[in-house]
């Protein structure tokens, strides 16, 4: 019979999540993940076997809140305003905190090795998700007429663009530089 946690699996992967973002996945150890989470290293490798495996599943519930924030901003009516609303998230999830966290998945891209196979497809994953729901949003009869470039080349620009974001916010870390590098993007991109 399968023993039940003993813990708050959301609140344990919230924490976790937390300390991936603050010292990265190479950077994180098991007791790191003890530590932040409450929950003792042993129940740790039996619930999960391994720091990786405590990664893909914080990652996969970040991704998907993430992805869903993403989906609502693109809904809105006018094309501008949905890509600049979906721009805003991007910013926003990624200038959060004190000091500033960064692009989890950026961040974590960097930190992969060839040893890695299950948390490089929880990343392709959710970018690919990521290019699926704006793919959606622009591949609309009234969106393809404002649009400078096939709806597949404006979604390859706006996923690059999210990645390009993360790796200027190291840089920079402030919104307002974010905010014109993607307003320059949805100008380029858009015909009116």
């Amino acid at each position: 019979m399968a023993r039940t946690r003993e813990f708050d699996e959301e609140e344990a992967f919230e924490k976790a999540l937390e300390v991936f973002w603050l010292k990265g996945l190479r950077g994180t150890t098991m007791l790191d993940l003890a530590q932040a989470t409450g929950v003792q290293r042993g129940s740790l490798y039996h619930a999960y076997g391994d720091k990786e495996e405590v990664f893909v599943q914080a990652f996969g519930r970040y991704a998907s809140a993430f992805l869903a924030d993403a989906g609502k901003a693109l809904a809105r009516p006018d094309l501008r305003e949905a890509l600049s609303s979906f721009f805003d998230v991007s910013i926003r999830t990624i200038t959060k905190g004190t000091p500033q966290r960064g692009c989890l998945s950026t961040r974590t891209a960097f930190d992969l090795d060839a040893a890695s196979p299950r948390v490089a497809q929880a990343l392709k994953a959710m970018l690919d998700e990521l290019a699926a729901i704006v793919l959606a949003a622009l591949d609309t009869e009234e969106r393809k007429s404002q649009l400078n470039v096939s709806p597949e080349e404006a979604t390859s620009l706006i996923v690059a663009t999210t990645r390009a974001l993360g790796v200027l916010e190291r840089v920079y870390t402030d919104r307002k530089t974010l905010r014109r590098t993607a307003s320059a993007l949805v100008n380029a991109l858009l015909r009116v």
